[in-house]
């Protein structure tokens, strides 16, 4: 019997390692990409409304690009208020531009920004904002800088203005195989110095945050009343370790709760790991970023120290509890924070250690990226009729497995009279196998987050969106996804019918099993 159970155990490892893959058999590529960071400076229309205007806005433009050729090249992005007083004017879209040398290290650059947002709703109408820019950049080991002749547009509104805006690029890449390849598992067996995975592999941390804010000072509420409530707020955070112990990171969140719907911010950063063990870490940060919407009327720039602590409750899983203090650098909101998160480890792109110790075993995972026109039929909006709302959202799918992955999304209103609406959500998906030829394939959401905005009846922000849908299959690595839900408020009346059409690109990632 004991020879019998050693060789039920012998062919069960062999199995296992027969069902690894050589890592040498996977085939990868780098997909380029960059950082962009553009200020515009944007006249305020004093002359078309019957309330003061500070005279200009200044509008930080934050975009992450997709060079598809040496020429070519798309991307998503967020644009933000900073200074004047439209903090809380947030817009994300889309580009599409061109960039080719003219001599030695000058670069023509031209692009077009096709964004949904808003602030203040009389001055942006629906919301929909064009973005043209055409002009220079000075480029050098993939960094660059540059200004453009730039014009800000929101069509259905009354902001418009041009002028120069400047940006700077910070190069950044992709270590990637095709999305045909997630989900499986590999083992790396002496692999040649060329060998495409022969790199250190990167670090990088993704949370889900819940924080407190405990407003202080003289913050107010944009009716002119003390901000002196608890906010209860929603959000989600990356970082990229540039050494063992140092990183960037940049997070988002909402307000659900302590204010009627509508405040958001966007902020970078940089921390650092102060005390770093195996189990327990305690680091310090510091954002700079935009905010505002529902607090008195200010610019919207902001700084957010902060200081905390990481404890590993799984291999690549930590409890992460923080304590900081947010403050407005062009206005009066002030608070005292207190929060918690759960943080999810990933070591990608590589298969060597940079501390020299040696990985062996590997798996792919299958991330999507997409891009999708949300329709939203009759929501009702704070003592107006109901509209008919249409959305831009950026989601990003993260695979659990074959079947089943996360998602999280950001969407901003471009036409219905409620520029400034958004939301932000995260939701478990489940996808069918493919069927009729490997064509299309369906899968059901069920999500759970925060929105406000654009006078739409949210209540104080908390909504579900239970979706389902079909994706066909175009082409590899592409899918067009049609689908239908429900968006319910449940402490608001924006309960409301909802269709999506979007595309869809999906990739595998190197997971180091450490």
């Amino acid at each position: 019997m004991k020879q019998l159970t050693t060789l039920l155990a012998v062919c069960l490892f062999s199995t296992t390692l027969f069902a690894q893959e050589d890592l040498s058999n996977l085939e990868g590529n780098t997909l380029k990409t960059g950082i962009r960071l553009s200020y515009h400076s944007v006249q305020m229309p004093n002359e078309k409304v019957s309330y003061p205007l500070e005279p200009r806005m200044g509008f930080l433009g934050a975009n992450y690009l997709i060079h598809i050729n040496d020429w070519l090249y798309t991307g998503l992005g967020f644009h933000g208020a900073l200074f004047g007083d439209q903090g809380g004017l947030f817009t994300l879209g889309a580009n599409l531009g061109v960039n080719t040398k003219i001599y030695k290290n000058l670069y023509f650059d031209a692009n077009i920004h096709v964004a949904g947002g808003g602030g203040f709703r009389s001055l942006v109408n629906g919301g929909l904002m064009l973005n043209p820019n055409i002009g220079l950049q000075y480029k050098k080991k993939g960094f660059a800088f540059g200004a453009q002749y730039s014009a800000i547009n929101f069509t259905n509104g009354i902001i418009r203005s041009d002028g120069v805006s400047f940006f700077v690029e910070i190069p950044s890449s992709v270590r990637k195989a095709s999305y045909e390849d997630a989900q499986r598992e590999f083992v790396a067996k002496n692999l040649n110095s060329d060998n495409y995975w022969k790199k250190p592999v990167v670090r990088s941390v993704t949370q889900a945050r819940f924080d407190f804010y405990f407003p202080i000072g003289d913050s107010k509420k944009d009716n002119g009343e003390d901000l002196d409530v608890t906010l209860y707020v929603l959000g989600g955070e990356y970082q990229k370790y540039l050494t063992e112990r140092t990183f960037i990171y940049a997070h988002t969140d909402a307000i659900y709760r302590g204010l009627t719907a509508g405040y958001m911010q966007l902020f970078f950063g940089g921390g650092h790991n102060f005390v770093q063990t195996r189990s327990i870490n305690l680091f310090g940060k510091f954002g700079l970023g935009a905010a505002g919407g529902r607090v008195a009327q200010e610019g919207g720039f902001m700084m957010y120290p902060s200081a905390g602590f990481d404890i590993k409750i799984a291999k690549k899983v930590a409890f992460s509890g923080h304590g900081g203090y947010l403050r407005a650098l062009d206005g009066s909101l002030e608070a005292y924070t207190l929060g918690f998160g759960i943080k999810y480890l990933n070591f990608t792109g590589g298969s060597e250690d940079p501390n020299g110790n040696s990985i062996e075993k590997f798996r792919t995972q299958g991330i999507r990226i997409a891009i999708e026109n949300q329709s939203f039929a009759d929501v009702k909006r704070f003592g107006a009729h109901t509209v008919d709302l249409q959305s831009i959202a950026f989601r990003v799918l993260y695979d659990i497995s074959k079947s089943f992955y996360l998602a999280g999304e950001a969407s901003f209103a471009y036409e219905g009279n409620s520029g400034g609406y958004a939301h932000g959500l995260f939701a478990l998906g489940y996808q069918t196998p493919k069927f009729f030829n490997q064509n299309f394939s369906l899968y059901f959401e069920g999500g759970v987050g925060a929105a406000g905005g654009g006078r739409v009846d949210t209540g104080e922000g908390i909504i579900v969106r239970p979706v389902a849908g079909i994706n066909y299959h175009i082409a590899k690595d592409f899918s067009v996804s049609f689908s239908g839900g429900k968006l319910i408020t449940p402490i608001g009346d924006a309960n409301s019918t909802n269709i999506n059409i979007g595309l869809t690109y999906g990739l595998s990632t190197l997971i180091a099993k450490k």
